[in-house]
């Protein structure tokens, strides 16, 4: 079996080992636009030596951010900031990747460390759309507008659309976020879709708008390049989304062109009870790997070296996403590297060769 430090090949792409960073909202642009904080945060990654950096996501349309300060690629004039990023990402030997997202019923929120509720509309806020009318709950209080389905073809359009700018900007990677109660999670959930239409009540209609979607992404995404999607394998609530529903939508994502799952769960309702511990959701990665071929990533509390080498080793998963752990030390590729007695599968850049 492979080992952490082994590289990982889909498709055209190899990554040089199988250590990715998770998507993590910085909220830091300005008008959906990257800076240089973006390149410092991520940049700082790859030097440290992740196979696969994934910028955090990218809002397709300008009602589909969580917070205003979200990244955005509706406009070709934030194409170029990306680009600049993806240069680095690759010129310092990770393979860069991006997240498309709409939030769905989550949009129009303040940053977190602002309080993170709905904005007001003369805050900055916007009224939100979804499947359903149900607003989330908690401090996301706001109740959304019901999608019509011309409005549904438009959101399809927009993500289309941003995938042919993520393939201008230079990412080689591009993952559909379909988890953490953002829209394309509402609609897969009986908790938050309660549509009477083809885009509601069984499961061939919830899924109906993620298969689209996906389908029209992959005619515009070169074959070539891997396609992903994130999916919460799980509401952790009663009546809501199933591991046994994810097994079956992972084998028609498979079928529409879909070369892995990032394995994450929940998000989806304020009330869920998660129980939240080292590698929880692993075993969700594991199981959809097992069943249906696809290629998985791991996510969720993996900080420690030989728990990420253990999970790739043991067939649990060909990839494992780290989030917060890369917060707090962009160089925990390097420093596993070295715990793991495979320093040599990670030379160190020229200007930290002395230190490394």
């Amino acid at each position: 079996m492979p080992h952490l430090f082994d590289p990982l090949t889909l498709k055209s792409v190899t990554l040089r080992n199988r250590i990715g960073v998770s998507p993590m909202c910085q909220y830091a642009a300005t008008a959906g636009r990257a800076d240089e904080w973006h390149l410092v945060h991520l940049g700082a990654r790859a030097v440290g030596g992740a196979g696969l950096v994934i910028a955090e996501a990218t809002a397709v349309a300008p009602a589909g951010r969580i917070t205003p300060g979200d990244l955005g690629l509706w406009d070709d004039a934030q194409v170029e900031p990306l680009a600049r990023l993806t240069r680095f990402l690759r010129q310092h030997g990770a393979v860069p990747g991006i997240q498309l997202a709409h939030a769905g019923r989550k949009a129009g929120a303040a940053r977190p460390w602002e309080g993170g509720a709905h904005l007001t509309d003369a805050a900055g806020g916007w009224t939100p759309v979804a499947p359903s009318p149900v607003a989330f709950g908690g401090d996301l209080t706001r109740v959304p507008q019901a999608l019509t389905l011309a409005a549904i073809q438009q959101v399809q359009a927009d993500f289309v659309a941003a995938a042919r700018r993520s393939l201008a900007a230079g990412f080689d990677w591009l993952e559909l976020h379909g988890a953490h109660g953002y829209l394309a999670h509402e609609f897969l959930s009986p908790l938050s879709n309660h549509r009477t239409d083809a885009y509601g009540g069984s499961f061939e209609n919830r899924t109906r708008f993620l298969l689209e979607l996906t389908r029209a992404v992959r005619a515009v995404w070169p074959e070539r390049l891997p396609l992903t999607v994130r999916l919460s394998c799980t509401d952790w609530t009663e009546g809501g989304w199933t591991v046994d529903e994810t097994v079956a939508l992972a084998r028609l994502l498979q079928a529409a062109g879909v070369d892995l799952i990032d394995c994450s769960s929940g998000g989806g309702v304020a009330d869920a009870r998660i129980p939240v511990a080292p590698g929880y959701q692993v075993g969700f990665a594991e199981r959809l790997r097992r069943e249906t071929g696809l290629a998985t990533a791991a996510v969720g509390l993996i900080t420690d070296a030989r728990q990420a080498d253990a999970i790739i080793t043991s067939g649990q998963a060909d990839l494992v996403l780290l989030a917060r752990e890369l917060l707090r030390d962009p160089y925990w590729p390097a420093h596993a590297a070295r715990q793991l007695q495979q320093a040599a599968a990670l030379p160190a850049p020229g200007p930290y060769a002395r230190a490394w």
